[in-house]
């Protein structure tokens, strides 16, 4: 197995909008959705400020609290439209160079651009345009949109009109909030791989990733924006542009309610907390054991381990303790640090599972260390067996909507059968949530996504397949 591979899943971005009507303090209210996003991206973040057609942006790696000092956010709580941004990009990405929203300035004005997902032809755009002259500053997709916008804006009457002519171009998952002088804009890709939602705060119009975002500021979900809209905010209310919606068939990542989602957040109309308790139960109907309790790996396998419990009769425990205050494991840049961040991260509390029969829960196995190393932790706190049961199936190909899985060498179900991985991570038993039953978790019966799992597409992959070696191509240039 490679060493240099995540541990454990990351996904793009976080994406916040305002348009507030009233004196609202714009930047304080993305510098509250940011933190609630914060899942979503930990590795830089950003806010753009518009104060009469002026922007104003700061960002740099970093979390959003090392960011935003209170004199940075005073100095930008002005205006009466922001967007924010918070991101964790591809391995080997330089995290301040790619940091978001990415200002734009052109002949006709200028805009403030952030972006979450991946684009399958961003590569063969980024040529396209570079051999027309276009020069590049960022290794991201992001830059390649915001080019293909600003082009297409050039010969447009308005910026909505720019962004949907950009739209028959781009290829792959993009949801985008987009400020110009006088208008914030909301884009969903036809797909709708990532999510989006609306809310408000009277007449103020926010846009949000995830609605959990929206109850940090206060605001009212309104909706979801829908598969292939265009949502238009300016001083005359909100309007839609509706051309691209059902030109695909709707497919979110099915991902987002296993893991990536705050339990707390709703898309597209299901709960991702009910879809991950009614995956554990599906996992116990699947995969039964005789076991003494039930254990959740912190944050995104408790949902789903109480959903086990209830549905198997098996008493519930809090079998694992995790420090609020060290972030994701895959956060750290190389595995030598993944490896000692586990042990302070999460601890066995060694009341719970001695001499008994653990059931572990967890979102999912990419690489199996971390979990070997979960497995390792509660046998030395005294459990008599473990029981290792995924709410994900097994993951078996690369993923090119966001996703960083970019090669089926790097996944541990591609090499080993279901028993060599329960021997490999040390557990007496292994059990995945099924591709059948994967789809049934969300309370909606909407289009999903589950390529990673069953290899089925719902639209062409790239044909330079690899964000890292998308993005090593950018670094080497083409002088050969």
């Amino acid at each position: 197995m490679h060493d240099d591979f995540m541990s454990k899943l990351h996904e793009e971005c976080g994406i916040f909008g305002i348009y507030a009507r009233d004196d609202v303090k714009v930047a304080s209210a993305c510098y509250y959705a940011l933190y609630s996003l914060q899942h979503r991206g930990q590795e830089s973040c950003g806010i753009a400020v518009n104060d009469d057609g002026l922007i104003d942006c700061h960002k740099d790696s970093g979390l959003v609290n090392e960011v935003f000092t209170p004199d940075i956010l005073r100095s930008l709580n002005h205006g009466r439209m922001a967007i924010g941004h918070c991101r964790y990009g591809t391995m080997g990405s330089a995290p301040r160079v790619n940091a978001q929203p990415l200002v734009v300035n052109h002949i006709k004005g200028c805009m403030a651009l952030a972006h979450n997902g991946a684009l399958t032809n961003a590569f063969e755009l980024r040529e396209e345009l570079e051999l027309q002259g276009s020069i590049f500053h960022m290794t991201s997709d992001t830059e390649v949109i915001s080019y293909i916008i600003t082009k297409e804006r050039l010969s447009s009457k308005s910026i909505e009109e720019a962004v949907s002519r950009a739209m028959n171009r781009l290829e792959g998952a993009y949801s985008l909030v987009i400020m110009s002088p006088t208008k914030l804009i909301a884009v969903r890709d036809p797909h709708g791989f990532r999510p989006l939602c609306i809310g408000q705060i009277g007449e103020d119009v926010i846009f949000a990733s995830e609605s959990c975002a929206l109850d940090s500021v206060g605001a009212r979900f309104v909706r979801d924006v829908e598969p292939g809209e265009i949502v238009i905010v300016d001083k005359n209310g909100m309007r839609s542009d509706r051309s691209h919606v059902g030109t695909a068939p709707k497919t979110t990542c099915i991902f987002e309610y296993i893991y990536f989602a705050r339990p707390d957040s709703v898309i597209d109309g299901s709960s991702v907390h009910n879809a991950r308790v009614r995956a554990g139960a599906l996992l116990a109907l699947e995969h039964p054991v005789q076991a003494d309790v039930v254990i959740g790996v912190p944050d995104s396998g408790i949902d789903a381990a109480i959903g086990y419990a209830r549905q198997s009769g098996i008493p519930y425990g809090i079998g694992l303790i995790k420090n609020k205050y060290i972030g994701r494991t895959f956060i750290q840049p190389t595995q030598s640090d993944r490896e000692d961040k586990v042990r302070i991260k999460l601890n066995p509390v060694s009341e719970v599972v001695r001499g008994k029969r653990v059931v572990m829960v967890d979102d999912s196995i990419v690489r199996g260390t971390t979990s070997a190393r979960i497995v390792r932790l509660l046998r030395e706190a005294g459990a008599t067996e473990v029981h290792f049961r995924s709410s994900a199936p097994k993951f078996l190909n690369p993923c090119y909507f966001g996703t960083d899985i970019d090669s089926r060498e790097n996944l541990i179900a591609c090499k080993y059968t279901t028993e060599e991985i329960a021997e490999i991570i040390g557990v007496d038993s292994l059990g995945f949530l099924s591709t059948d039953g994967v789809l049934k978790i969300p309370d909606n019966s909407c289009g999903f996504c589950d390529a990673c799992f069953t290899g089925n597409y719902p639209c062409n992959p790239p044909k330079n397949p690899g964000k890292s070696k998308f993005e090593k191509k950018i670094s080497e240039g083409k002088e050969q």
